[in-house]
């Protein structure tokens, strides 16, 4: 079987290894050993910053959210929970962009989710009310079991 020398192959390699080096430091952009090392380094970093940056973003979304409905006297999770009651499906970077720029409708989008919560609470008194008339105020399964204080 005949000697493969890899010839053309060899070198378009190094290249396309070098080109990616370059604004490297020193021998890191020099030398192919030391600019593959640092090559593959560097793209190890940017795959994780790419799943680094996705984080960043929802987090800043929530403080802007959050914010901005704090400054409407309710709690983040309270209007996301609202606005789940009332079956608005809008991402967090939606909302962040209103919060930011639209404040008119978002304004709306949390008295929507207000009143989604106003609803919620008079039917859990209302469920609470008939446990009460029905004469079960049991909590839980244990509830007629009387423990002694040791």
């Amino acid at each position: 079987m005949p000697r493969a020398k890899r010839g053309n192959k060899r070198l378009q390699k190094r290249k396309k290894i070098l080109s990616l080096a370059k604004g490297f430091m020193l021998t890191k952009s020099k030398l192919y050993r030391q600019a593959k090392e640092s090559i593959e380094r560097a793209l190890k970093f940017a795959y994780v910053g790419r799943k680094l940056k996705k984080r960043d973003f929802r987090s800043l979304w929530i403080v802007r959210i959050g914010a901005a409905t704090k400054a409407q006297g309710l709690s983040y999770s309270r209007f996301m929970y609202g606005l789940k009651l009332s079956n608005i499906n809008l991402d967090r970077k939606m909302l962040a962009d209103l919060a930011l720029n639209d404040t008119p409708t978002f304004t709306e989008l949390v008295s929507t989710a207000k009143t989604a919560l106003e609803k919620q609470q008079e039917v859990l008194k209302k469920v609470q009310a008939l446990r009460v008339a029905e004469g079960g105020n049991k909590k839980g399964r244990y509830s007629t079991l009387k423990l002694s204080k040791r």
